[in-house]
């Protein structure tokens, strides 16, 4: 695997550990999540990079096993530049379902190039 394509997948894992990090002073409760604006906006951050990353990923090898990955590019691509369309219902079901699925896949990619 491609250094570059590498440390973009750690970038990635780094981000959702940096996720789920967030929960583990607060409860995983969506009342919560939307009413604590600091926590939406760094969440938000976090989804932005991965966004980007998987990205990168994307320009160097288009063809890359990363599922939904033009889905992530979008949604980063909304926080950046359509961020007063983003509902906090959105970016919960993204945390709450798609996140633990990303992980999962990310993980399996890192432990395959060791």
């Amino acid at each position: 695997m491609d250094e570059k394509i590498q440390k973009w997948l750690y970038d990635i894992r780094n981000a959702i550990d940096e996720i789920e990090g967030y929960f583990e002073e607060f409860p995983l409760d969506f009342n919560l999540y939307k009413s604590n604006t600091i926590l939406k906006r760094a969440v938000e951050r976090d989804l932005e990079i991965i966004g980007e990353a998987v990205n990168r990923i994307l320009k160097q090898d288009e063809n890359f096993p990363i599922g939904n990955a033009k889905r992530i590019v979008s949604l980063r691509n909304q926080i950046i530049h359509a961020y007063d369309n983003i509902s906090d219902e959105n970016i919960w079901a993204i945390i709450s379902k798609h996140i633990p699925e990303l992980k999962s896949e990310i993980s399996k990619l890192i432990k395959s190039e060791k």
